[in-house]
């Protein structure tokens, strides 16, 4: 077997270096690239209005063609166990016991709509070695199964725990999440579908800035109704998706997050190791110089028949001049 030249060797180690650290530094580029800006689109969700229809989950279905759902939509028997959004539903409702706010004391449930929450600063973009996942300028968090190599860091990277995988599809597994209706968004200028179904307007589409400002009137004015509280105005960082709600989000299935973005965190671990891009390419090269070089000597101190250092490696042979 031909032994690698020394100078191919070092040469394949370094590019293979820089490929990562050039991963690496897209990945902080965006972690560190302003989110909310004016082309961040939003969603309110106001779980106050929302009366548990899933014509939401039934328009997400449509427009992403997705699987038929084994429970008709317009059923309520789904609301008896607590269900996560997976790759035949990008969104669920889910029903919680309780008033959803103190001035609706005839209403035994809250129902709330749960989806991916497209991060200002989403953690799965940052974890994503190979740029499968993408945050468009718009807000929306896109997925290109063409790059996707199965990794699934991204699920783990997730603090609300959406991406799914398609564990059925041995050949093609694919991860799948909300699309936040990109294609809509930016072909024509729609609102995601979810969105545009709703009957009472629980979910409202809008730029986020926007969205913000009515949330903060809405509590201002009907403190009767709303805790102080928007639910992803800087949860995680900061979140397309936001939530308006008449009791404790602790008790409706949205998690207690620190306002610092998950991707924050992992970028500051990515910048203390690769800073600069020069000492992983020096470990890198050093690394693969003393491969080379053991890798060397072994050959000399053995050589193979046949080969250049030594065509025959038999004593009596040899003594004889062979």
């Amino acid at each position: 077997m031909e032994l690698i030249g020394r100078r191919t060797f070092l040469r394949s180690a370094g590019v293979s270096s820089l490929g990562i650290l050039a991963a690496s530094s897209k990945t902080a580029e965006a972690a560190e690239k302003a989110a909310d800006d004016e082309n961040t689109m939003g969603c309110l969700v106001d779980t106050t209005r929302c009366i548990g229809c899933r014509k939401c989950e039934q328009a997400c279905n449509a427009v992403n063609g997705l699987p038929e759902s084994e429970v008709p939509f317009d059923q309520k028997s789904v609301f008896n166990e607590q269900r996560r959004p997976d790759a035949s539903a990008y969104t669920v409702v889910n029903r919680f016991d309780g008033s959803p706010s103190p001035d609706q004391p005839y209403c035994e449930h809250t129902y709330v709509k749960l989806q991916c929450m497209h991060c200002l600063e989403p953690a799965c973009v940052s974890a994503c070695i190979v740029g499968a996942l993408t945050r468009q300028e718009n807000g929306a968090v896109t997925y290109d199964a063409g790059k996707c190599i199965g990794c699934r860091y991204c699920m783990v990277a997730c603090p609300f725990q959406i991406p799914a995988y398609e564990y059925d599809k041995a050949a093609t597994p694919r991860v799948s999440k909300c699309t936040y209706c990109f294609d809509k968004l930016t072909s024509h200028g729609e609102q995601p579908a979810c969105a545009a179904a709703c009957p009472k307007e629980a979910v409202l589409f809008g730029k986020r800035r926007e969205l913000l400002k009515v949330a903060h009137e809405r509590i201002r004015h009907r403190p009767d109704r709303y805790v102080d509280h928007i639910y992803g105005e800087h949860e995680a960082g900061g979140t397309a998706w936001l939530y308006l709600a008449g009791r404790d989000f602790k008790g409706l299935g949205l998690l207690d997050l620190p306002g610092r973005s998950i991707s924050t965190l992992t970028e500051t671990i990515q910048h203390g190791v690769f800073k600069h891009f020069i000492p992983p390419v020096l470990l890198y090269t050093a690394l693969a110089g003393t491969a080379w070089i053991t890798h060397r000597r072994d050959a000399a101190a053995h050589p193979v028949i046949g080969s250049e250092t030594g065509r025959n490696t038999n004593p009596e042979e040899s003594e004889d001049g062979g």
